[in-house]
């Protein structure tokens, strides 16, 4: 079943051009119905450009508070009608209002660790490298209106290399994003996630 998806997003929008690219080679059912920014002139917006979606900057920085910022957000995405919002490296703080359970995210790391505010891109990795851990990963979650505190869906492991940098550790956990995060928009399509208070579980295909 095919559904509508916003795309919020703040950057060059990797994460985005592999969801497009996953529905374009028929892996996955979406129609990208926008894609919102919080800053301009972004490759993230060109990207969605050149596919003809509509595009749209609500710069947070033009804003007083949140709440501001929020209500001018949800006022662009309102006419769009979409049944899900895909955070793709979108680091301003979202509202969820009437999007409550219809908003995922995906963070470069095992939530609860490494995550929250200021955890984001490399300072993630390089947090993790210098904590010591030897394991790190992804982590799909529904949003709430904080940062990185909602249901978890999916997470995945990859290990941490005792000669790792952060570009290499970064290159290893993006692969494994670009497998999660298409894997948790299906099963959202499907109706196959069902939040029971602090978990997700997830129901056997209809």
């Amino acid at each position: 079943m095919s559904i509508r998806i916003a795309v919020l997003l703040s950057g060059s929008g990797t994460t985005f051009e592999n969801l497009l690219e996953r529905s374009e080679a028929g892996e996955l059912d979406i129609e990208v119905v926008t894609t919102i920014s919080s800053r301009p002139r972004v490759r993230g917006l060109e990207r969605a450009e050149r596919r003809g979606i509509p595009t749209h900057v609500v710069e947070r920085r033009q804003f007083a508070d949140d709440r501001s910022f929020n209500d001018a957000l949800h006022k662009v995405l309102a006419p769009y009608e979409a049944d899900l919002l895909v955070l793709a490296g979108f680091v301003s703080r979202l509202e969820l209002r009437g999007f409550s359970g219809r908003t995922l995210n995906i963070h470069p790391a095992l939530i609860p660790a490494f995550s929250g505010k200021g955890y984001y891109g490399d300072r993630v990795h390089r947090a993790v490298l210098e904590s010591g851990v030897k394991l790190t990963g992804a982590t799909v979650h529904f949003c709430d209106d904080e940062y990185d505190t909602g249901p978890i869906v999916l997470q995945a492991t990859v290990p941490v290399h005792d000669d790792d940098d952060v570009a290499s550790l970064a290159a290893r956990v993006q692969a494994l994003e670009r497998a999660l995060y298409p894997q948790a928009i299906r099963l959202f399509a499907e109706g196959r996630l069902q939040v029971e208070g602090r978990r997700v579980r997830i129901l056997p295909p209809r």
